[in-house]
């Protein structure tokens, strides 16, 4: 019926995002549309947004200007985490035509009736209380890996976090419906499978489905080659996933990413967070015990309200002795309906650029350690297919990139590789020894 109409998507925010995103997009597709690039004068826009930063809600507006500058008959559809907390405040943007919350934005063709430019905005959206349906989602377009989406929403209310206020209460589907997403993704080109939510550690809520017999599950899928844990709490990161991962499994790679947020205690109790930081140590001594040459990404947050110098220079030195490999740092953002501006003092943003600068160097340093660290050792990598400049890139199982010169016959290839020398822009030369799969 949509023949010949066009459809361009803009994604903000998380990799959770972008694979609901690539769903919505099939949709689309298979409903006759043609997904065209954002500047190609698309009939519909499908902007999905974010609510983690006060960027990404600022960013909302400027991506409506910036479609109907392109085409200003195009029906514009505003859907995602910013959709369900503020969908009033986003139906108000001139040249608006609809707004979906967390879960309506997946029946998306069912609310465009026409394409055609609306006087008001349409909202359709529920109490994010009320929204129990999960809906499996995965990204498709990177010959390489995916994002398969296994768990949504939040149970946790750390007090900085939207999180649960954008996509509601934790659930998942059942272990033998998650796995058979798998292998729809196994019946792709695609090598790896990269595991995804908003908490993936809590999969099943405590039920006997839980998140170590599903990855247990994942492990037998034939026709995918990596598994990759995105991102787990440390208080979920429990010793039998931690050796079924680095001892047992044929398939998940050495790499973890474990969100601290703040190496002090005080300030992790303020954030309600479920661990105090001799945990996290723990579970950074186990992996590297059972697996030196294991990558581990940290999460760290910078300038929480009432964060002191003292504070933020006992979590520095903690972060600073821990064996860990690279640093993602945030600014502290205030948000609406959090508790968090009530905690503390709020700490003025020259401060807070301070300290993020710091612990920037410092991820730089544990990087280029951990680089090192593997100079000379055998590894796989999974090339991709982007040239840049006569180049190819990709990633060693411990999630090093390395680079060669660009070679058509290896993308999508895992290759086995020897780890040469870093270069100045802090990424691995390397000798290829053997392709592994084809």
């Amino acid at each position: 019926m949509n023949q010949y109409k066009k459809v361009a998507f803009h994604t903000l925010g998380c990799k959770l995002n972008f694979s609901e995103t690539s769903t919505i997009a099939r949709l689309f597709e298979n409903a006759g549309f043609a997904r065209v690039d954002f500047e190609d004068q698309p009939d519909v826009y499908v902007i999905n947004t974010c609510s983690v930063t006060e960027f990404a809600d600022k960013k909302c507006a400027q991506l409506v200007r910036k479609a109907l500058k392109i085409n200003p008959d195009a029906f514009v559809a505003i859907i995602g985490c910013y959709a369900q907390l503020k969908p009033t405040e986003i139906a108000g943007i001139p040249g608006v035509d609809l707004v979906l919350g967390a879960n309506e934005k997946f029946d998306i063709l069912q609310y465009i009736e026409d394409i055609q430019k609306k006087e008001a905005a349409k909202v359709a959206f529920k109490n994010i209380k009320e929204t129990k349906e999960f809906i499996p989602s995965f990204s498709l377009g990177d010959r390489t890996r995916t994002f398969l989406k296994i768990q949504d929403g939040c149970d946790y209310f750390c007090t900085f976090c939207t999180i649960p206020l954008a996509r509601g209460k934790s659930r998942n589907a059942s272990i033998e419906a998650t796995v058979g997403e798998a292998r729809k993704v196994a019946q792709t080109d695609v090598k790896e499978i990269v595991i995804g939510g908003v908490n993936i550690g809590d999969f099943g809520q405590g039920s006997d489905e839980n998140f170590f017999r599903l990855i247990q599950e994942f492990d037998k899928v034939e026709g995918i080659e990596r598994f990759r844990i995105s991102s787990i709490e440390p208080n979920l990161l429990n010793n039998e996933i931690i050796d079924f991962c680095l001892t047992s499994s044929q398939r998940f790679v050495p790499h973890f990413h474990i969100p601290l947020q703040v190496g002090n205690d005080r300030l992790l109790q303020k954030m309600r967070r479920k661990y105090e930081r001799s945990l996290y140590a723990d579970r950074v001594a186990r992996i590297k015990a059972l697996r030196p040459d294991c990558c581990i990404g940290v999460d760290v947050i910078v300038g929480f309200p009432g964060e002191t110098d003292e504070d933020f220079m006992d979590s520095y030195n903690f972060i600073k002795e821990l064996d860990i490999s690279y640093l993602h740092v945030f600014t502290y953002s205030e948000r609406a309906n959090t508790s968090a501006p009530k905690l503390g003092e709020r700490v003025p943003m020259e401060k807070r650029r301070e300290r993020s600068k710091m612990l920037h160097i410092l991820s730089d340093k544990k990087k280029r350690q951990f680089y090192e660290q593997n100079i000379d050792s055998v590894r796989t990598v999974l090339f991709e297919a982007e040239e840049d400049g006569g180049v190819m890139y990709g990633f060693t199982e411990n999630y090093i990139k390395v680079k060669i010169p660009y070679d058509e016959t290896l993308v999508n290839q895992i290759v086995q590789v020897r780890l040469d020398e870093i270069d100045r822009d802090g990424i691995f030369k390397v000798s290829i020894l053997e392709t592994v799969t084809v």
